[in-house]
């Protein structure tokens, strides 16, 4: 049997908040402390770049799939930023990842895997780089339409 930590995590959670609570500081594992605390910002990060991620397969399709366009894909925009604000007023420093090169490039690819496996072969020609900055694709009245313009229709 190894440590609490690597054996039950939640007891172990338990006991350093116990021992935080009595000032039991020369008890406290705080190499694995540390850690938790880094890694209760990256679930976070995660949805941030999965939600945008899905915001901006959702305006690739509607940019290269017009004929396929709909109710939904609209729905899914609306949604997907609401609830990207949210997530940035309740976390302000995710913000800051929005103006990130290589987190808008990492939510480029997530989004194209997206699409393309939804698309089955239907979309050609797709750029190596989003064409939209994270910010231009969160703004409540972009849509990007499919002549190579940027349209702003209402949502």
């Amino acid at each position: 049997m190894g440590n609490l930590y690597d054996d039950d995590a939640i007891a172990w959670a338990e006991q350093q908040a116990a021992l935080l609570r009595a000032g039991r500081w020369e008890l406290l594992d705080i190499d694995n402390i540390a850690e938790e605390i880094e890694d209760v910002g990256k679930s976070e990060k995660r949805e941030l770049r999965h939600r945008m991620a899905v915001l901006v397969e959702h305006l690739f399709k509607w940019r290269w799939q017009p004929g396929r366009r709909g109710s939904s894909w609209l729905t899914t925009i609306r949604v997907q930023r609401i609830d990207i604000q949210k997530l940035m007023r309740k976390m302000p420093s995710l913000k800051n990842m929005m103006s990130d090169s290589e987190f808008a490039d990492e939510v480029w690819r997530d989004a194209v895997v997206l699409a393309l496996k939804e698309a089955e072969g239907e979309i050609d020609n797709l750029p190596d780089s989003n064409p939209w900055t994270l910010h231009q694709a969160m703004l409540a009245d972009f849509l990007p339409d499919g002549e190579g313009r940027d349209a702003n229709n209402k949502l």
